[in-house]
């Protein structure tokens, strides 16, 4: 089966559910689905600027629609091109926001990394950042994606090949670009995938990953070896 996932009407249903308000929150925030102000509704309401939530689900809905202009009025140029990358269906369920950091998660097709779909970086009234769940097609390319997302200092990055507990893990320790060097060693088979090591003085650091070209890879876990 292809790993491109093509959006059935039944999906494309379910992801466009996501964008309805509750008539509570709508009352709430004195504001109709669109976000225009409710007549009556306080001089504070109508001026307040649109809740996280409410600045994803418009970009969630110009991807649905696949409308790059929409799209570009309420998201950076990258946070844009991320989207409409992404190369599996839409995702079907809205996780919320906490904070600025708004999520939308599968919750009927598995895909690699712990970030399970894409998380929206809002600021202000635009998204400046996606990450998304990727689909990658060796395992030293996973791996050196990790490890890249781990010098960077990025555990949204790591989620999107990696699984929560394999970049909790990596991340217990901050990189240090002055400490010991890395070395990419490659990978080698093993029972339950593939060991992608990284050696440094003293031991090495090896990222398990598991997965097939067709579903795509992932680190699964870490561990370390001492000489």
């Amino acid at each position: 089966m292809s790993t491109r996932w093509l959006a059935g009407a039944a999906a494309t249903m379910a992801a466009a559910a996501l964008l309805l308000p509750s008539p509570a929150s709508a009352s709430a925030s004195g504001t109709r689905s669109g976000g225009h102000a409710v007549p009556g509704a306080p001089a504070a309401a109508r001026t307040a600027p649109a809740a996280p939530a409410t600045v994803a689900k418009r970009l969630f809905g110009a991807w649905l629609r696949r409308d790059r202009a929409a799209a570009a009025r309420v998201a950076s140029p990258s946070a844009v091109n991320t989207l409409f990358s992404y190369v599996y269906r839409a995702p079907d369920g809205f996780a919320g926001c906490t904070g600025n950091r708004c999520r939308f998660t599968h919750t009927s097709v598995r895909v690699p990394g712990g970030l399970n779909g894409i998380l929206m970086i809002v600021s202000g009234t635009k998204v400046n950042r996606v990450y998304e769940s990727r689909h990658l097609t060796r395992p030293s390319t996973a791996a050196a994606y990790l490890f890249s997302a781990w010098q960077k200092g990025d555990r949204d990055r790591g989620l999107e090949v990696a699984s929560t507990a394999a970049v909790s893990s990596l991340f217990r320790t901050k990189y240090d670009p002055a400490g010991v060097t890395y070395y990419p060693q490659g990978c080698t088979a093993e029972p339950k995938g593939f060991s992608c090591a990284y050696s440094y003085e003293g031991g090495a650091m090896l990222m398990h990953v598991t997965g097939t070209r067709s579903s795509g890879y992932e680190v699964r876990s870490i561990s370390y070896i001492a000489d």
